[in-house]
């Protein structure tokens, strides 16, 4: 998992700022038993990149957003969603 910054990366050299979002990989099939991948049918989330708002060592603040193709194409919505 990679984390980010939801607004910019300005904020990466104040000590006391955390990155709040978390970008990561979901192959369909790794955790079919959890409710976490599913999406709001009861199916299982499809294959692709997704982030999460979520700070360092901490449970997500929402659900999964994605499929994405690339990790870019996730950071990127996720900017724009926070604008």
């Amino acid at each position: 998992m990679s984390q980010y910054y939801s607004d910019d990366e300005s904020r990466e050299d104040d000590a006391y700022s955390l990155p709040d979002v978390e970008v990561f990989y979901h192959e369909q099939g790794d955790y079919p038993d959890s409710e976490t991948w599913e999406d709001g049918d009861g199916e299982e989330r499809p294959t692709g990149y997704y982030f999460w708002y979520c700070f360092p060592g901490c449970m997500p603040d929402s659900d999964p957003v994605g499929p994405f193709d690339t990790e870019e194409e996730a950071i990127a919505a996720m900017r724009d969603e926070c604008e």
